[in-house]
């Protein structure tokens, strides 16, 4: 006899309610959309993402997760995320997948 099966003998009258899935990500949620921007920085293509009202803590990982997918660097600098490339679609893509909106900025 399990712990569940113990719990119904002494409590017949509950009635056991399925656990709901989880956010798709373990992220802060946003209410506003992050905004995915072009720039080019001395010649040289870079995606920048902004707008994270939540903690910078989750910025750093989300930041840590998007340049390990898309194997580039990058770095994270003023509340924004820096990633070197023109990889708004992929990243756009990757972020809608965890539950973010997203906005597109510049060209």
């Amino acid at each position: 006899m399990d712990l569940k099966d113990q719990l119904k003998n002494l409590f017949p009258e509950h009635i056991v309610e399925e656990e709901t899935a989880s956010n798709k990500n373990d992220f802060w949620w946003q209410t506003e959309p992050l905004i995915c921007k072009y720039e080019k920085r001395k010649g040289k293509p870079i995606t920048i993402i902004e707008g994270f009202n939540g903690a910078s803590n989750d910025f750093k990982i989300l930041a840590k997760e998007i340049k390990t997918w898309l194997s580039v660097g990058g770095s994270f600098k003023d509340d924004s995320i820096i990633i070197q490339g023109d990889y708004r679609d992929k990243i756009m893509k990757l972020l809608q997948e965890k539950g973010f909106k997203v906005k597109r900025v510049g060209g």
